[in-house]
């Protein structure tokens, strides 16, 4: 089975660490799974949850509970590629209830959801738990630092059937608390001397506190136009630098936990496929999140902690590739974990503005409920929108639409070639996603 996952996922062999979390997983004992953002512990523990599934059993047989929405979907996304024959879904805050409750008519045998979501389920007893024999904690520490304490503890507390417990964590945590349930469980730590940026370089960017907007700006015109994520400390500093770069017509979207679903998940699609170079953002895009490898990190204002630190960074320099830090500090600005000796970037001035990304995101107004697939959408493109495959980028089908990144210079070719075009027999809206 595990060759024919490796095959569907187009992945030539799992690594150091799943391995060895197959093998814990493998005698029965609970696991915990330490190792760092963008090593592959999703893969890690949803092929020990594989294994625990019996196709002769009815209802859920596995709860993956997870911090947020967006991880929620990334690993049911991650578990239908895996092409297993078991149903999966998702319960997260901003998806309808009433979707929700439906889909356990017929439940599925791996359910993921956050914390809040499912205990309102159970509450509600809109499923039956009695048959859940497998629980995962997946980025437990950072559920515990969203508040999700109560949550989890009633969830765990109402579990009576588990047999198998997992739980990963990108940090090791001083104690793991009693309402999880572990009992001697066995720790799988692949935290130890790993380098979380294996080839990173950090900068400082010295500023004052009134020129920092500025500074920023010159910045970002000096990277160009290369993948940066920008991390502040609060919402309102990701707004006020959106302001600054709307005012100075520079492309780029935000990301934090304030913003609406769709909103959050359209603008991770837009950096995933090219078609914006800046997403500005808080720590809720540090780690659990599928995006691409990033070239460049701004740290506009630095994290409390070296561990937030740590995980900012690790979204560049993966697997090998090459990255750089801007720290934007002022003289005043002291912090422990860095040291002293990191190199200042000295801005010259006189730098262009970036030029928009070479893609733009198209919204189709059809997705899988609607029988449309990625193949239906390259059809539509090539044959009657008149464009090449070149001209074509990253396609993701969602529920009940689609986005598709074409060229910036044929888009508005395209879209008067598609205005009275059909997918599947049927009239669809085909726009510019804002």
């Amino acid at each position: 089975m595990v060759e024919k996952v490796l095959g569907n996922l187009k992945i030539a062999s799992l690594n150091e660490m799943q391995l060895a979390a197959i093998a814990a997983t493998s005698k029965g004992k609970d696991v915990v799974l330490l190792a760092p953002t963008g090593s592959g512990k999703t893969l890690g523990f949803l092929l020990p949850v594989l294994k625990n599934l019996d196709a002769a059993t009815k209802g859920v047989q596995a709860l993956i509970l997870v911090p947020s929405r967006e991880l929620a979907l990334q690993i049911e996304q991650v578990f239908k590629q895996m092409g297993t024959g078991f149903k999966v879904n998702c319960c997260y805050g901003g998806h309808p209830v009433k979707t929700e409750r439906n889909n356990f008519e017929q439940p599925p045998a791996v359910l993921i959801g956050t914390p809040g979501r499912i205990a309102y389920h159970l509450r509600k007893e809109n499923f039956d738990e009695s048959s859940i024999t497998t629980l995962v904690l997946d980025e437990f520490d950072k559920a515990l630092e969203f508040g999700f304490q109560e949550d989890m503890a009633y969830i765990i507390g109402n579990m009576r059937s588990l047999k198998q417990r997992m739980l990963t964590s990108a940090t090791q945590m001083e104690a793991i608390p009693d309402f999880t349930g572990l009992k001697s469980s066995v720790e799988i730590n692949f935290l130890k001397d790993v380098k979380v940026a294996p080839d990173l370089k950090l900068k400082k960017v010295m500023t004052t506190a009134e020129d920092k907007l500025d500074t920023l700006f010159e910045l970002i015109c000096k990277i160009g136009n290369k993948t940066t994520l920008l991390f502040c400390n609060h919402r309102e500093t990701v707004d006020r630098i959106s302001d600054l770069l709307i005012d100075k017509d520079l492309a780029h979207d935000i990301f934090h936990g304030g913003m609406e679903q769709d909103e959050r998940e359209r603008a991770l699609l837009k950096f995933r496929n090219g078609s914006i170079k800046i997403l500005i953002t808080t720590d809720l895009a540090s780690r659990g999140l599928d995006i691409p490898e990033v070239e460049y990190i701004i740290h506009y204002q630095l994290p409390y902690t070296e561990d937030a630190f740590l995980h900012r960074n690790g979204r560049t320099a993966r697997m090998n590739a090459k990255g750089t830090a801007y720290l934007m500090m002022t003289e005043e600005d002291k912090y422990p974990f860095l040291k002293s000796d990191i190199e200042i970037e000295k801005l010259k001035g006189n730098y262009q503005l970036p030029k928009d990304s070479q893609w733009q995101t198209l919204y189709i107004a059809a997705g899988k409920k609607d029988k449309v697939n990625k193949i239906d959408i390259v059809g539509l493109l090539l044959k009657k929108g008149g464009l090449e495959k070149d001209d074509v980028g990253l396609i993701e089908v969602k529920d009940q639409s689609s986005y598709v990144a074409v060229k910036r210079s044929m888009v508005n070719k395209v879209l008067a070639a598609l205005a009275n075009e059909k997918i599947k027999n049927r009239k669809v809206k085909i726009e510019v996603a804002m």
